[in-house]
């Protein structure tokens, strides 16, 4: 390697390494509150793993469960989220937060025969309880409601393709497989709340 091309090499790394602004709850896309929100939370693994492992056991439990699932979960977190905009003050609880994660991933690792109504009700519970602390971090980055319209459109988004993804499987293996999906999620969730006792 010639020493031009070394120099071009290190300025690069160099680039690469020089930290940008640093936001320590919510990402800042630069293309406004709507997107933000979508970016907070595919970017939050406290807010996509339960959001992952509620519409894979919605369709572990049907089509008529994950159409339900499918509207009152968004809907859900969009009522809790407008109320934490009004309690900017309420911080999450991580011990809480890891808890319903843990709790839905065991429900598809178990393969849960719950029907299809409490199924709905727990989106509506898990939705309005993380919407609530949603709303909180979009208070206090003043992005108000566009942001959480943009988590409920990415809830939307998930559920509608994981559910009718799991819905359409007929073979043992793949159900067997989503349930595996669940226990991992049920892992993350112990490490994370092992992890935030910790510190």
């Amino acid at each position: 390697m010639t020493n031009r091309t070394r120099l071009h090499v290190l300025t690069a790394v160099a680039a690469l390494l020089l930290p940008a602004a640093a936001h320590a709850h919510l990402v800042n896309t630069g293309l406004g509150p709507f997107y933000d929100g979508v970016s907070h939370f595919l970017l939050t693994p406290e807010d996509i793993l339960p959001a992952l492992a509620l519409a894979l056991l919605a369709g572990l439990r049907g089509a008529r469960a994950g159409r339900l699932v499918l509207f009152v979960f968004p809907a859900g977190w969009l009522v809790g989220g407008l109320i934490g905009l009004a309690l900017p003050s309420s911080s999450p609880s991580t011990a809480i937060t890891m808890m319903s994660f843990i709790a839905l991933g065991a429900l598809v690792a178990a393969d849960a025969r719950l029907r299809p109504k409490w199924v709905a009700a727990i989106a509506i519970v898990v939705g309005v309880l993380h919407g609530i602390f949603n709303g909180a971090a979009m208070a206090e980055a003043r992005l108000g409601a566009l942001g959480i319209f943009g988590i409920a459109a990415s809830l939307f988004v998930l559920v509608a393709l994981a559910a009718a993804l799991v819905i359409a499987l007929r073979a043992p293996w793949m159900r067997i497989a989503v349930r595996v999906a669940g226990s991992w999620i049920v892992a993350t969730g112990l490490l994370l709340l092992g992890w935030s006792l910790r510190a």
